[in-house]
């Protein structure tokens, strides 16, 4: 019996038959614990453990397993880990586009070029709130009201820009949806091989969850741009000359659908891929929410893993990959019918809040605050206690 045991340990590890082993594992587990036959010691090798086998010369089966690594043998033995989703190094700091990749890379960069910027004009964004204030309280001063006018609609402009640059996203995404779900590449296997593109995906959400922090620490953006429209509306009814205002009723309020979202660009995101699940009708939905689930699963691997992790030349690497895990998973809630807290769901979600709440505290408030508020389906009756659990707020 031993033997014949013995005999199928030998196929599974020179044959890698992962189904023989999830037949027989647990006898096998159950043996080795006990067996006289096979020996085994613990060994340091260079800050790793190592897992050796004595095989006697009285056992001549196990001709192919003299060294193991014990976490591959334990993983082999126990099969907790063989189907845990992909597990490849993303380079976020390296990746540059093959040739395949060049055409949609060149056309998305041209938008993300601008991102930082706009980040930046965001972030020293100034209120009119002084201006808008002494014209409301004075509202029969014409002085009062021509200068909050005047405060504000610069400030319009620039959020004019915000927008338009949403816009442009927008084609940006689309772009690269296309290029990361086409068939017939797995999810895998497209982020795996375009790394200079999923790294351009990861920088939309990058962006797209520090632009929507930014918009709900400043309320003011809301006020200024309320006034603007009430006094662009009495202007109007007055027959005032508004050929010069660069912002018109029409864009206002096309920017005013905008803006009342707490988290715009998330909002702008999620509408995209919707749109695009909805026209890619050679296309399941499946292939959206795989390329989502898989970037989750590659990004806490990396911060899960000591030989990943060390590979990040900057140190900024580990938070650009923890804000680009929560926002994937935070579309693939709005985007996948059942959400990502669901028990059929294909992210660890557990897994991401145990390496994000690993961090600093400080520093991941922010990312846990954006999973608690901006998902869609966490309080659901289907959502698992210890889900919620995890996230509520101390």
């Amino acid at each position: 019996m031993k033997q014949c045991m013995l005999g199928r340990l030998d196929r599974f590890i020179a044959e890698g038959g992962r189904l023989l082993l999830r037949q027989f594992g647990f006898k096998l587990t159950r043996w080795l614990r006990c067996s006289l036959f096979v020996a085994p010691w613990l060994e340091t090798t260079q800050g790793s453990l190592s897992f050796h086998w004595i095989r006697p010369a009285c056992n001549p089966y196990l001709t192919n397993c003299s060294i193991l690594t014990m976490g591959n043998l334990l993983k082999v033995l126990t099969c907790t880990d063989l189907d845990q989703g992909p597990n490849f190094f993303l380079d976020f700091e390296n990746a540059r586009p093959m040739e395949s990749e060049q055409e949609t890379w060149e056309l998305v960069n041209a938008v993300l070029r601008d991102a930082d910027g706009i980040l930046v004009e965001l972030k020293n964004y100034q209120s009119a709130n002084i201006e808008i204030r002494a014209a409301i309280a004075d509202a029969s001063s014409e002085r009062l009201q021509e200068e909050a006018w005047e405060a504000v609609c610069p400030l319009v402009s620039k959020l004019k820009s915000f927008y338009d640059f949403s816009v442009r996203l927008e084609g940006a995404l689309q772009s690269l949806l296309t290029a990361l779900t086409c068939p017939p590449l797995t999810a895998t296997q497209h982020l795996e091989r375009e790394q200079a593109l999923a790294k351009q995906f990861a920088d939309i959400l990058h962006f797209t969850l520090q632009f929507d922090e930014l918009k709900m620490a400043n309320p003011s953006i809301q006020n200024d741009f309320s006034f603007y429209r009430r006094v662009l509306q009495r202007r109007r009814i007055g027959s005032i000359d508004m050929e010069e205002v660069e912002v018109n009723s029409e864009m206002a309020n096309k920017m005013s659908l905008f803006y009342a979202n707490a988290t715009p660009m998330l909002k702008k995101l999620t509408d995209v891929m919707m749109k695009f699940v909805t026209e890619a009708r050679s296309l399941s939905i499946d292939n959206t929410t795989d390329c989502l689930s898989t970037m989750s699963s590659v990004c806490k691997v990396m911060l899960e893993r000591p030989e990943y992790k060390n590979r990040f030349m900057n140190e900024d690497t580990a938070f650009f990959c923890l804000r680009v895990m929560v926002g994937v998973i935070i579309l693939y809630d709005h985007v996948h019918p059942v959400g990502a807290f669901a028990k059929s769901s294909k992210i660890d979600v557990k897994g991401c809040i145990k390496v994000i709440k690993e961090q600093p505290a400080p520093s991941v408030e922010c990312l846990l605050n954006a999973l608690r508020y901006t998902t869609k389906h966490l309080n659901d009756e289907a959502t698992p206690k210890h889900l919620r659990a995890m996230l509520q707020a101390n």
